[in-house]
Protein backbone atom coordinates (compact mmCIF):
# COMPACT_ATOMS: atom_id res chain seq x y z
CA UNK A 1 0.00 0.00 0.00
CA UNK A 2 1.41 3.64 -0.75
CA UNK A 3 2.66 4.84 2.23
CA UNK A 4 0.56 8.06 1.87
CA UNK A 5 -2.73 6.02 2.01
CA UNK A 6 -0.65 4.59 5.29
CA UNK A 7 -0.57 7.93 6.51
CA UNK A 8 -4.18 8.29 6.39
CA UNK A 9 -5.17 5.05 7.51
CA UNK A 10 -2.54 6.44 11.04
CA UNK A 11 -4.86 9.10 11.20
CA UNK A 12 -8.07 6.97 11.36
CA UNK A 13 -6.58 4.82 14.21
CA UNK A 14 -4.75 7.63 16.27
CA UNK A 15 -8.15 9.59 16.24
CA UNK A 16 -10.32 6.00 17.18
CA UNK A 17 -8.60 5.69 20.27
CA UNK A 18 -8.67 9.43 21.56
CA UNK A 19 -4.77 9.73 20.81
CA UNK A 20 -3.67 13.85 21.95
CA UNK A 21 -2.30 13.48 18.21
CA UNK A 22 -3.14 16.91 16.14
CA UNK A 23 -1.85 18.66 13.45
CA UNK A 24 -1.62 22.35 14.73
CA UNK A 25 -4.13 24.73 12.81
CA UNK A 26 -1.29 26.44 11.69
CA UNK A 27 0.65 23.94 10.40
CA UNK A 28 -2.43 22.59 8.67
CA UNK A 29 -3.59 25.85 6.61
CA UNK A 30 0.23 25.86 5.66
CA UNK A 31 0.18 22.25 4.28
CA UNK A 32 -3.16 23.33 2.70
CA UNK A 33 -1.88 26.08 0.99
CA UNK A 34 1.15 24.37 -0.55
CA UNK A 35 -0.87 21.39 -1.61
CA UNK A 36 -3.37 23.68 -3.71
CA UNK A 37 -0.45 26.18 -5.24
CA UNK A 38 1.45 22.96 -6.32
CA UNK A 39 -1.72 21.30 -7.96
CA UNK A 40 -2.48 24.60 -9.34
CA UNK A 41 1.46 25.53 -10.75
CA UNK A 42 1.43 21.48 -12.27
CA UNK A 43 -1.47 22.33 -14.16
CA UNK A 44 -0.76 26.02 -15.50
CA UNK A 45 2.48 24.83 -16.82
CA UNK A 46 1.01 22.33 -19.13
CA UNK A 47 -2.12 24.82 -19.59
CA UNK A 48 0.17 26.88 -21.26
CA UNK A 49 1.12 24.24 -24.16
CA UNK A 50 -2.57 23.83 -24.86
CA UNK A 51 -4.22 26.09 -27.98
CA UNK A 52 -7.63 27.37 -25.81
CA UNK A 53 -9.81 26.84 -28.91
CA UNK A 54 -8.65 22.97 -28.38
CA UNK A 55 -9.45 22.58 -24.64
CA UNK A 56 -13.07 24.84 -24.92
CA UNK A 57 -15.21 21.33 -25.67
CA UNK A 58 -13.93 19.92 -22.63
CA UNK A 59 -14.33 22.79 -20.59
CA UNK A 60 -18.00 22.94 -21.21
CA UNK A 61 -17.98 19.32 -20.93
CA UNK A 62 -16.85 19.38 -17.56
CA UNK A 63 -18.94 22.13 -16.48
CA UNK A 64 -22.38 20.15 -17.95
CA UNK A 65 -20.94 17.59 -15.53
CA UNK A 66 -21.13 19.84 -12.87
CA UNK A 67 -24.78 20.49 -12.94
CA UNK A 68 -26.13 17.41 -13.58
CA UNK A 69 -24.49 15.43 -10.44
CA UNK A 70 -26.30 16.99 -8.34
CA UNK A 71 -29.35 16.99 -10.10
CA UNK A 72 -29.10 13.20 -10.31
CA UNK A 73 -28.23 12.89 -6.63
CA UNK A 74 -31.18 15.52 -5.28
CA UNK A 75 -34.58 13.33 -5.86
CA UNK A 76 -32.21 9.96 -4.55
CA UNK A 77 -31.53 11.61 -1.47
CA UNK A 78 -34.92 13.47 -1.37
CA UNK A 79 -37.30 10.86 -1.88
CA UNK A 80 -35.34 7.78 -0.88
CA UNK A 81 -33.34 9.13 1.77
CA UNK A 82 -36.36 10.99 2.87
CA UNK A 83 -34.22 13.99 4.14
CA UNK A 84 -35.38 17.26 4.06
CA UNK A 85 -35.39 19.20 0.89
CA UNK A 86 -32.59 21.83 2.11
CA UNK A 87 -30.77 18.45 3.50
CA UNK A 88 -30.71 16.83 0.28
CA UNK A 89 -29.52 19.65 -1.77
CA UNK A 90 -26.88 20.56 0.30
CA UNK A 91 -25.63 16.76 0.36
CA UNK A 92 -26.45 16.52 -3.61
CA UNK A 93 -24.12 19.56 -3.91
CA UNK A 94 -21.28 18.34 -2.18
CA UNK A 95 -21.26 15.36 -4.52
CA UNK A 96 -21.45 17.93 -7.49
CA UNK A 97 -18.46 19.36 -6.35
CA UNK A 98 -14.54 17.62 -5.84
CA UNK A 99 -12.30 16.85 -3.11
CA UNK A 100 -8.97 18.40 -3.61
CA UNK A 101 -7.17 15.79 -1.60
CA UNK A 102 -8.68 13.24 -3.12
CA UNK A 103 -7.53 14.53 -6.56
CA UNK A 104 -3.91 15.18 -5.39
CA UNK A 105 -4.17 11.58 -4.14
CA UNK A 106 -5.20 10.20 -7.77
CA UNK A 107 -1.92 12.49 -9.09
CA UNK A 108 0.11 10.84 -6.73
CA UNK A 109 -1.33 7.17 -7.60
CA UNK A 110 -0.59 7.31 -11.01
CA UNK A 111 2.85 8.99 -10.63
CA UNK A 112 3.89 6.04 -8.82
CA UNK A 113 2.51 3.99 -11.11
CA UNK A 114 4.43 5.86 -13.81
CA UNK A 115 0.43 6.31 -15.91
CA UNK A 116 0.29 9.27 -17.88
CA UNK A 117 -2.31 12.11 -17.34
CA UNK A 118 -2.81 15.31 -18.73
CA UNK A 119 -1.33 17.94 -16.26
CA UNK A 120 -4.02 20.26 -16.47
CA UNK A 121 -6.81 18.20 -14.72
CA UNK A 122 -6.45 20.37 -12.38
CA UNK A 123 -8.13 23.30 -14.45
CA UNK A 124 -11.02 21.14 -14.01
CA UNK A 125 -11.13 21.09 -10.54
CA UNK A 126 -12.07 24.71 -10.51
CA UNK A 127 -14.61 24.11 -13.30
CA UNK A 128 -16.70 21.47 -11.09
CA UNK A 129 -16.42 23.49 -8.01
CA UNK A 130 -18.67 26.39 -8.90
CA UNK A 131 -22.14 25.26 -10.73
CA UNK A 132 -22.50 21.94 -8.10
CA UNK A 133 -22.93 25.23 -5.37
CA UNK A 134 -25.35 27.15 -7.80
CA UNK A 135 -27.03 24.15 -8.39
CA UNK A 136 -27.37 22.70 -4.86
CA UNK A 137 -28.51 26.67 -3.83
CA UNK A 138 -31.51 26.71 -6.16
CA UNK A 139 -32.78 23.45 -5.14
CA UNK A 140 -32.81 24.09 -1.87
CA UNK A 141 -34.35 27.84 -2.18
CA UNK A 142 -35.59 27.70 -6.24
CA UNK A 143 -33.74 31.22 -7.32
CA UNK A 144 -34.92 33.59 -4.48
CA UNK A 145 -34.49 37.24 -3.73
CA UNK A 146 -33.49 36.68 -0.53
CA UNK A 147 -30.45 34.28 -1.91
CA UNK A 148 -27.31 36.13 -0.68
CA UNK A 149 -25.81 36.13 -4.48
CA UNK A 150 -22.83 38.53 -3.20
CA UNK A 151 -21.60 36.35 -0.10
CA UNK A 152 -21.75 33.14 -2.40
CA UNK A 153 -20.20 34.17 -4.96
CA UNK A 154 -17.49 35.46 -2.90
CA UNK A 155 -17.35 32.40 -1.32
CA UNK A 156 -17.05 30.27 -4.21
CA UNK A 157 -14.35 32.38 -6.29
CA UNK A 158 -12.25 33.75 -3.25
CA UNK A 159 -12.54 30.77 -0.51
CA UNK A 160 -9.39 29.85 -0.32
CA UNK A 161 -9.60 26.25 -2.35
CA UNK A 162 -10.65 28.04 -5.49
CA UNK A 163 -8.73 30.88 -5.25
CA UNK A 164 -5.44 29.24 -4.72
CA UNK A 165 -5.32 27.26 -7.15
CA UNK A 166 -6.55 29.56 -10.21
CA UNK A 167 -3.63 31.71 -8.46
CA UNK A 168 -1.47 28.59 -9.02
CA UNK A 169 -2.63 28.01 -12.51
CA UNK A 170 -1.96 31.57 -13.60
CA UNK A 171 1.41 31.64 -12.00
CA UNK A 172 2.43 28.60 -13.45
CA UNK A 173 0.98 29.47 -17.08
CA UNK A 174 2.42 32.80 -17.11
CA UNK A 175 6.21 31.61 -15.79
CA UNK A 176 5.96 28.42 -17.38
CA UNK A 177 8.38 25.35 -16.78
CA UNK A 178 11.51 27.42 -17.13
CA UNK A 179 10.14 30.17 -14.81
CA UNK A 180 8.94 27.66 -11.75
CA UNK A 181 12.26 25.89 -11.71
CA UNK A 182 13.81 27.99 -8.70
CA UNK A 183 10.32 27.15 -6.64
CA UNK A 184 10.33 23.30 -7.52
CA UNK A 185 12.07 21.92 -4.57
CA UNK A 186 9.05 23.66 -1.96
CA UNK A 187 6.39 22.93 -4.59
CA UNK A 188 7.00 19.67 -6.89
CA UNK A 189 9.66 17.71 -5.36
CA UNK A 190 8.21 17.75 -1.40
CA UNK A 191 5.01 17.13 -2.81
CA UNK A 192 4.31 13.98 -1.31
CA UNK A 193 5.65 14.42 1.73
CA UNK A 194 2.95 17.53 2.03
CA UNK A 195 0.59 14.76 0.68
CA UNK A 196 1.14 12.80 3.82
CA UNK A 197 0.72 15.31 6.24
CA UNK A 198 -2.48 16.50 4.67
CA UNK A 199 -3.62 12.96 4.64
CA UNK A 200 -2.84 12.77 8.41
CA UNK A 201 -4.75 15.10 9.60
CA UNK A 202 -7.50 13.78 7.09
CA UNK A 203 -7.50 10.60 9.02
CA UNK A 204 -7.98 12.40 12.50
CA UNK A 205 -10.57 14.46 11.07
CA UNK A 206 -12.32 11.55 9.06
CA UNK A 207 -12.17 9.48 12.92
CA UNK A 208 -14.20 12.67 14.30
CA UNK A 209 -17.02 11.85 11.69
CA UNK A 210 -17.36 8.36 12.25
CA UNK A 211 -19.85 8.58 14.95
CA UNK A 212 -22.20 10.19 13.25
CA UNK A 213 -23.07 7.01 11.29
CA UNK A 214 -24.97 5.76 14.12
CA UNK A 215 -27.06 8.51 14.48
CA UNK A 216 -27.85 8.78 10.48
CA UNK A 217 -28.19 5.07 9.50
CA UNK A 218 -26.94 3.15 6.95
CA UNK A 219 -28.54 5.03 4.02
CA UNK A 220 -25.79 7.29 4.57
CA UNK A 221 -23.43 4.61 4.45
CA UNK A 222 -24.48 3.52 1.21
CA UNK A 223 -25.15 6.14 -0.88
CA UNK A 224 -21.57 7.80 0.42
CA UNK A 225 -20.14 4.61 -1.53
CA UNK A 226 -22.63 3.77 -4.12
CA UNK A 227 -22.71 6.97 -5.43
CA UNK A 228 -19.06 7.72 -5.83
CA UNK A 229 -19.08 4.34 -7.78
CA UNK A 230 -21.75 5.34 -9.73
CA UNK A 231 -20.44 8.91 -10.71
CA UNK A 232 -16.74 7.84 -10.81
CA UNK A 233 -18.22 4.97 -13.90
CA UNK A 234 -19.98 7.95 -15.83
CA UNK A 235 -16.63 10.14 -15.35
CA UNK A 236 -14.61 7.25 -16.90
CA UNK A 237 -16.89 6.54 -19.92
CA UNK A 238 -17.61 11.04 -20.61
CA UNK A 239 -13.80 10.96 -20.75
CA UNK A 240 -12.65 8.27 -22.62
CA UNK A 241 -15.17 8.18 -25.15
CA UNK A 242 -16.64 11.91 -25.32
CA UNK A 243 -13.22 13.82 -24.20
CA UNK A 244 -10.50 11.54 -25.90
CA UNK A 245 -8.60 11.46 -22.52
CA UNK A 246 -5.68 9.46 -22.14
CA UNK A 247 -6.00 6.31 -19.62
CA UNK A 248 -4.76 8.72 -16.64
CA UNK A 249 -6.71 11.71 -17.79
CA UNK A 250 -9.64 9.23 -17.44
CA UNK A 251 -8.91 7.58 -14.31
CA UNK A 252 -8.75 11.53 -13.18
CA UNK A 253 -11.85 12.46 -14.11
CA UNK A 254 -13.56 9.41 -12.81
CA UNK A 255 -11.88 10.27 -9.66
CA UNK A 256 -13.33 13.88 -9.56
CA UNK A 257 -16.81 13.04 -10.69
CA UNK A 258 -16.19 10.34 -7.90
CA UNK A 259 -15.78 12.77 -4.94
CA UNK A 260 -17.15 15.17 -2.54
CA UNK A 261 -16.55 18.36 -1.59
CA UNK A 262 -15.60 18.88 2.27
CA UNK A 263 -14.06 22.79 1.61
CA UNK A 264 -15.89 25.39 -0.71
CA UNK A 265 -19.29 23.56 -0.91
CA UNK A 266 -19.47 23.14 3.10
CA UNK A 267 -18.95 27.73 3.35
CA UNK A 268 -21.15 28.63 0.34
CA UNK A 269 -24.29 25.82 2.02
CA UNK A 270 -23.42 27.62 5.73
CA UNK A 271 -24.26 30.96 3.75
CA UNK A 272 -26.68 30.25 1.41
CA UNK A 273 -28.75 27.60 3.11
CA UNK A 274 -28.02 27.82 7.10
CA UNK A 275 -31.46 25.97 7.81
CA UNK A 276 -29.32 22.82 5.84
CA UNK A 277 -27.56 20.34 8.53
CA UNK A 278 -23.21 20.38 8.04
CA UNK A 279 -23.26 17.10 10.16
CA UNK A 280 -25.02 14.87 7.49
CA UNK A 281 -23.36 16.59 4.48
CA UNK A 282 -19.82 15.51 6.29
CA UNK A 283 -20.36 12.22 7.48
CA UNK A 284 -21.31 11.64 3.64
CA UNK A 285 -18.51 13.62 1.97
CA UNK A 286 -15.32 12.77 4.47
CA UNK A 287 -16.73 10.51 6.95
CA UNK A 288 -17.64 8.12 3.90
CA UNK A 289 -16.52 9.04 0.55
CA UNK A 290 -13.41 10.94 0.92
CA UNK A 291 -11.77 7.08 2.60
CA UNK A 292 -13.76 4.77 0.26
CA UNK A 293 -12.19 6.72 -2.63
CA UNK A 294 -8.67 7.07 -1.86
CA UNK A 295 -8.13 3.15 -0.09
CA UNK A 296 -10.39 1.47 -3.01
CA UNK A 297 -12.10 4.18 -5.09
CA UNK A 298 -9.04 5.36 -7.27
CA UNK A 299 -7.66 1.69 -7.92
CA UNK A 300 -11.61 0.83 -8.89
CA UNK A 301 -11.54 3.30 -11.48
CA UNK A 302 -8.16 2.58 -13.26
CA UNK A 303 -9.61 -0.96 -13.53
CA UNK A 304 -13.35 0.66 -15.17
CA UNK A 305 -10.72 2.74 -17.42
CA UNK A 306 -8.87 -0.17 -18.37
CA UNK A 307 -12.36 -1.96 -19.39
CA UNK A 308 -13.08 0.97 -20.78
CA UNK A 309 -10.52 1.04 -23.07
CA UNK A 310 -11.19 -2.80 -23.95
CA UNK A 311 -14.70 -2.80 -24.61
CA UNK A 312 -14.96 0.38 -26.66
CA UNK A 313 -11.28 0.79 -27.73
CA UNK A 314 -8.41 2.87 -27.15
Amino acid sequence: MDPIILFFVLGVILGVSKSEVRLPSQIYDFISILLLLSIGLKGGIELAKQPFSTMLPQILMVLAIGFILPIIAFPILKYFGKFKRADAASIAAHYGSVSVGTFAVSLAYLNTREIFYEEYMALFVVVLEIPAILIGIILAKGISKETKWGKVTHEVFLGKGVALMVGGLLVGYLAGPTGVQSIAPLFFDLFKGILALFLLEMGLITASQLSSLKKYGFFLLGFGIIMPIVFGSLGVIIGSQLMGLSLGGTVVLGTLTASASYIAVPAAMRISVPEANPTLSLTASLGITFPFNIMIGIPLYLRIANSTQNIFGA
